[in-house]
């Protein structure tokens, strides 16, 4: 957990509706969801299209800021990115149940809908990953994944570490997690919705993992022992791959090694 809590921080440190025009390449707009949330994305270049899911207290903001991003442009792709709710410029609600029965895959899926997407990719880095996999278990859209930063911790649906977050978010004491909480406080972040973010957040469990049958790179950093890089995820999917490479939890995801090992994994499968 500390080793954890030490990335987050540093990660931390780092980082009424439009009208719509769905042929454009390069957009930033909003559509509403299934109960009404509205969700702000962007969609740039032209191709194949790969959707990036963002991790915990930042939005799809920080996408833009990774070798990733602009390397997948430079291979032809087009590249989309949202602000999950309760993130960003998306909606924010505050209602118990608003991040429940995979609020956030349904989003998703009913962007992937509103895109007129057959199919698609998607990557996730960290909490995006814990998404990702409610993609692969409920849409059948999805051709590959990449679960970047995250372990086998999340199929546990009473994980430790989520329920100190939702603690810690609600204003509980939890030493561990003071500093988080306090930047959260002093960034002006939305501290409720975060909480609920933790308290919603699905588990997928192995079973439903051994039903995956899509291609799925499982990737993480070497210095990132929190998150289990070695390899027990992907042994759960039956066509699940795992490969590791420079780095800790925060500093993965901004490389360059991250970003070649994903494009090569993507333009195979």
């Amino acid at each position: 957990m500390k080793v954890f809590i030490t990335t987050l921080l540093c990660c931390l440190v780092i980082s009424s509706f439009a009208s719509i025009d769905r042929t454009t390449n390069d957009s930033a707009q909003f559509f509403t969801s299934f109960d009404g949330t509205k969700i702000h994305y962007t969609v740039k270049g032209s191709g194949n299209p790969i959707l990036l899911v963002h991790g915990f207290i930042v939005d799809e903001s920080s996408w833009h800021k990774a070798p990733l991003y602009d390397s997948l442009l430079k291979n032809g792709f087009q590249v989309i990115t949202l602000d999950l709710r309760g993130n960003g410029l998306s909606d924010h609600p505050h209602d118990s149940l608003a991040y429940l029965n995979d609020a956030e895959a349904k989003d998703i899926m009913g962007l992937v809908t509103y895109l007129n997407l057959p199919t698609y990719r998607v990557v996730g880095y960290s909490r995006g990953s814990i998404i990702v996999a409610r993609l692969l278990v409920l849409d059948t859209r999805v051709r590959s994944a990449v679960m970047g930063g995250m372990g086998i911790a999340f199929t546990n649906p009473l994980w430790p570490r989520r329920l100190q977050f939702y603690d810690a978010l609600s204003d509980k004491s939890v030493p561990e997690l003071a500093e988080m909480v306090k930047y959260v406080k002093k960034s002006g972040l939305d501290q409720r919705a975060l909480a609920l973010m933790q308290f919603g957040q699905p588990s997928t469990s192995p079973e439903e993992l051994s039903k995956v049958t899509k291609p799925v790179l499982v990737l993480g950093g070497d210095k990132d022992p929190d998150n289990d890089t070695g390899g027990s995820l992907a042994a759960l999917m039956p066509v699940g791959m795992h490969g590791t490479v420079p780095g800790d939890h925060n500093s993965v995801v901004k490389s360059k090694p991250f970003a070649d090992w994903v494009l090569h994994f993507l333009q195979e499968h």
